[in-house]
């Protein structure tokens, strides 16, 4: 597809303008990742102590809410592809501060800008979603997702393995370079994509309130999403802390590679976007609640062993992408005319969520080391599944009720 292409949208993206979107997608949000395997190297490096360099997994998390919350319903105002571009690019820069960071300080600044200006990739989701043939929107995002997820999973094992190799900060400075790179494509393979009926950034922000009180299947979703990932995020936030610690004591490869356990979170995301186009979401929904309060217990059990480590990693991620991507999914296709408004609610919930997430992680690792940690989790985990179960109660009313009216 030419760079060239009018506002005329097209029926359907092509395969591997597709490809293109998952892989900048994956990169995107894969570079707030990496800090959480190398957490233990970090501190090393700067002299500080553990928790210090643990508070940078929760910057990167609550810049990115942040600009899902005031910069993503841009995409309902601007040219969608052009505000790519330029965020990708502005990432870069942040990962490059990062990358030759000569303080602390320098090091938490970029790590705040990348985290703040990565929320390219939820401009592209919705993008996605609107270039998509109709019927196939969850289809299209599912697609998309999947690209994110494995960002996400592998970002922590491509860290680990190149801090082996250069140091913990080489991958920051590969990725600035690589981001640039993967900018530069995205504006020359992509079509452009504009709203319809583009609205002023003050009415933008105000119709998001909007969008809260009036769309409850908005509310209930992104309120169980939301707690889905911070019980997740408990884990990812002290992960390194407990895996590195006696009598363990793995390396940031191999942190890296256990967290490669969860990459197969990603194969559920073209399922759960295509349940959703079919209707058949609840039963996903259902099942990832349960699956991510199940995999508390092996990774209790994880802290004196490997391999329940890595199981309970690998249920943990199917469950949450059970979760997210039929949720994310679904409220594509609430509103189309409001699907960047809709998508930025919605994960700056989702990204609120594991901000407080990370935070209570490295909290209760303090208090009362990986046993405190676990059991905030689990807890987190428990009211995600309580609060699925009250949205597929609610859903199914509406079902009804609409039944009840057709009739």
């Amino acid at each position: 597809m030419s760079r060239d292409s009018s506002l005329a949208q097209p029926s359907v993206l092509a395969a591997p303008a597709l490809l293109l979107m998952a892989v900048a997608c994956g990169l995107c949000a894969g570079g707030n990742y990496f800090n959480q395997a190398l957490l233990h190297s970090i501190a090393l490096h700067f002299g500080v102590d553990d928790a210090a360099a643990g508070l940078s997994v929760t910057l990167a998390q609550v810049a990115y809410a942040v600009g899902l919350l005031f910069i993503t319903p841009l995409g309902d105002k601007f040219e969608r592809r052009r505000m790519a571009v330029v965020l990708m690019l502005l990432a870069g820069v942040g990962h490059a501060m990062v990358g030759w960071s000569s303080s602390f300080a320098m090091f938490m600044a970029g790590t705040l800008i990348a985290g703040l200006f990565s929320v390219a990739s939820q401009v592209l989701v919705p993008m996605a979603a609107a270039l998509a043939a109709p019927g196939h929107a969850g289809r299209n995002v599912g697609l998309v997702l999947s690209g994110l997820l494995v960002g996400i999973l592998l970002s922590r094992s491509v860290a680990g393995g190149l801090s082996t190799l250069g140091g913990w900060n080489l991958v920051y400075q590969v990725t600035a370079i690589t981001m640039v790179l993967m900018a530069v494509s995205i504006r020359h393979w992509l079509p452009t994509s504009r709203h319809a009926q583009p609205m002023p950034y003050v009415q933008v922000l105000r119709s998001m309130g909007g969008l809260l009180r009036t769309q409850p299947a908005l509310r209930l979703r992104t309120t169980a999403s939301a707690l889905a990932f911070a019980s997740v995020s408990v884990m990812f936030a002290t992960m390194a802390l407990v895996l590195s610690s006696a009598p363990l004591q793995l390396s940031d490869m191999q942190i890296g590679l256990v967290a490669l356990a969860g990459v197969t979170g990603a194969l559920i995301a073209n399922v759960a976007g295509s349940w959703a186009d079919k209707g058949k979401d609840r039963t996903l929904l259902r099942a990832g609640a349960v699956a991510l309060l199940l995999s508390w217990l092996p990774l209790w059990w994880g802290q004196t062993s490997v391999a329940w480590f890595v199981v309970g990693v690998l249920v943990m991620d199917l469950g949450l992408q059970a979760i997210n991507v039929t949720n994310q999914s679904s409220i594509a296709s609430l509103l189309p005319e409001a699907r960047s408004r809709m998508n930025a609610v919605y994960m700056t919930g989702y990204f609120a969520g594991a901000s407080a997430g990370s935070a209570l992680g490295v909290w209760a690792w303090n208090l009362a080391g990986w046993q405190g940690a676990c059991s905030i989790g689990a807890g987190l985990a428990a009211l995600a599944a309580l609060s699925v179960w009250r949205g597929v109660r609610w859903a199914k009313r509406q079902q009804r009720s609409s039944n009840i009216q057709a009739a």
